[in-house]
Order: C-alpha cells, then sequence, then structure tokens
C-alpha cells in the first residue's frame, strides 16, 4: 500500500472536533495530492536524471581507456583499429556532452533533490500531525488549532518549492516612473521638519555636538538650518586653523630638531677628521724623525 492509501485511511479515521468533518476532504484534496503531485514528479526526474547521470559517468570512464589503447603497438592492434577508436571516442564524447547539456538544461539534479525534499518533508508533516508528535505534540486531539498549524505548515513548505522552482522567473515588477526631478531642497526641509520633534534622531544631534564641539546645538536648531549651517561652518573653520596650527608648530619643531641633528653631526665630522689628519701627521713624524 502506498503513502497515498494509507494517508486517506487515517485521515478518514480521524476524530475531528465537531464543525471539521468536512475538513477532511481539503486534508485529502490539499496534503494528500500535494505528495502524490510531487512524487510523480521526483519519479518523473529521477528517471531522466538517472539515465543521464549514467551516460555522463559511464562515457567518462570509457573514453579515456579508449584513447589510452590507441597509444600501444600498431602491429598488435586489430586491423582498422584506429578508425574504431576515433569513430568510438567521438560517439561518447557526443553522448557524454549531450547528456551533460542536457542536465544543466532541465537543472535534473536540482529539481530531483528538491521535489525529494518537498516529498520527506510533507510526510514527516503528515505522520507528526496524525500522530500529534513533534511540534503537535502540545494538543491532546486533533483540534481545530493543530489543524491550522497543520494546513500552515503545508502551505509553507508548498510557497518555498514554488519560489526555488520559479525564482527570477514572471517578475514583472515596474519601476516607478516619475517625470519630475529630485526637489533636494523640499526633500530636506521635510526631512527636518519630520526630525524636530523625534527622539530618534537626538543621539546624532549628540555625536555631532562631540564631533564638531559645538554645545550650543540643540533639537531646536533643525528648525533654522540657517543658523544651523552656520555654526557647523564657523566650528568648521574653528577646527581647521587649530589643525594647521598644530601641524605647523609640530613642522617647525621637527625641523629646528633636524637642523641641530645635522649641525651636530658636521661638527662631528669636523673634529674626526681633524683627529685623523693630526694622527696620520704624528705618524709620519715618528716614522722619519
Amino acid at each position: 500500500m502506498d503513502y497515498v492509501s494509507k494517508a486517506n485511511n487515517i485521515i478518514d479515521n480521524l476524530k475531528l472536533p465537531n464543525g471539521l468533518d468536512d475538513n477532511k476532504e481539503i486534508l485529502k484534496a490539499r496534503f494528500v495530492e500535494e505528495v502524490s503531485y510531487y512524487e510523480k514528479k521526483r519519479n518523473h526526474t529521477q528517471k531522466f536524471y538517472n539515465t543521464f547521470r549514467f551516460i555522463v559517468t559511464t562515457g567518462s570512464i570509457l573514453l579515456p581507456a579508449i584513447l589510452s589503447m590507441g597509444q600501444m603497438d600498431p602491429s598488435k592492434l586489430p586491423k582498422n583499429f584506429d578508425q574504431i577508436t576515433y569513430w568510438s571516442s567521438w560517439s561518447i564524447s557526443l553522448m557524454v556532452t549531450i547528456s551533460n547539456g542536457f542536465l544543466q538544461l532541465f537543472s535534473l539534479d536540482k529539481n530531483y533533490f528538491n521535489y525529494s525534499l518537498v516529498v520527506e518533508q510533507l510526510k514527516t508533516e503528515g505522520w507528526q500531525y496524525f500522530g500529534l508528535s513533534g511540534k503537535y505534540e502540545e494538543y491532546d486531539t486533533h483540534s481545530k488549532e493543530a489543524y491550522k498549524e497543520f494546513c500552515k505548515a503545508v502551505e509553507n513548505i508548498k510557497r518555498k518549492q514554488v519560489e526555488q522552482e520559479f525564482q527570477g522567473k514572471g517578475n514583472n515588477t515596474k519601476k516607478k516612473k516619475t517625470d519630475e526631478p529630485f526637489n533636494f531642497d523640499g526633500q530636506m526641509k521635510s526631512f527636518i521638519e519630520r526630525s524636530s520633534t523625534n527622539e530618534t534622531y537626538k543621539p546624532l544631534i549628540n555625536a555631532t555636538n562631540n564631533i564638531t564641539n559645538v554645545p550650543k546645538l540643540s533639537v531646536e536648531h533643525l528648525n533654522d538650518p540657517d543658523t544651523l549651517l552656520d555654526n557647523i561652518t564657523d566650528n568648521l573653520k574653528e577646527v581647521l586653523d587649530t589643525t594647521t596650527e598644530n601641524i605647523t608648530v609640530n613642522l617647525k619643531e621637527v625641523l629646528d630638531t633636524t637642523n641641530n641633528t645635522t649641525e651636530k653631526l658636521n661638527n662631528d665630522a669636523t673634529n674626526l677628521t681633524t683627529t685623523i689628519f693630526d694622527d696620520i701627521e704624528n705618524v709620519n713624524n715618528q716614522t722619519n724623525p
């Protein structure tokens, strides 16, 4: 007895609450039919998948073997063996290429795995619901809540399968066309009006206060963009001036240090040269008294 017959018998014997007896036909029409549908698609896809995979695997093994036989001593090979190996290798290569192309074109491997996975998920969900186990173990009977939970789970499995199978297809979403250009000033004013009374932007303002060191900046300043811009501009100018001054002072200190170091090196070199010449002169005096 196949799964469909077993599931139909179990559904007929389910003790559903009053008012849900008619839902047995819904379970058969939606759940059992879905299992049967995906089982047929899985079996149909499995035939082509196994056939093409067998050709690809067998051909990949035979082709190197046939080509390696052509490297033997021609005197030990049968008559017209070169022609036989040529056409055999050509036929096998063509069959392997065609089979692999069909596998990729129709996504047989992906569809076979997806159909098999969906069938097993639906069966597992059905057995859990029938036996009130797994996610349904909190229900003592096949109540209305358990029925709704089961229907929701089945539809989620079906929806995920459809999204995977038709991913990127039939997407007719069109972008919104606008003839008017983007109004930056209007959008900025609208943003300021919305944010002037919004607590969400207070952390942003606090961060701006810490970075730009503007103690008087607050939410109320958003109502006056000109004042806000002037304050930020003045503060940035002050920061730039201070930074430039610090860089200048540091560069001056570096140059002074470099000059002092150079002068010291020159003095040391002069003293060393004088000492060397004095030593040479003393040596000459001692050699030629």
